[in-house]
């Protein structure tokens, strides 16, 4: 077999979650830091916690209420144009 093939091999790799919690693993990595442990995990726990990431859940908000306000916008200037096409055709 090729020698140095393979990554250096960690039998005692320090996993840290961002909830304080660390624990030892295998890995080709020494140290791995990770967002959500099973400590901390709403499965594991059985609390309901939103994990909000950069204001994802802000932006989705603004985004769909941008999208019914224009949508209404939109239903409102078809009412507009249909009275007018209504009210022209009486005219004739």
């Amino acid at each position: 077999m090729k020698k140095d093939l393979h990554p250096q091999y960690y039998p005692d790799a320090a996993i840290k979650c961002a909830c304080g919690n660390t624990f030892k693993v295998g890995s080709t990595v020494k140290e791995i830091n990770v967002e959500i442990c099973s400590n901390c995990h709403p499965f594991y726990t059985g609390k309901q916690k939103l994990v909000d990431t950069a204001g994802m859940v802000d932006k989705y908000k603004a985004r769909a209420g941008k999208q019914a306000k224009a949508a209404e916008e939109r239903k409102g200037k078809k009412v507009k144009k249909a009275k007018a096409v209504a009210k022209k055709a009486d005219k004739k």
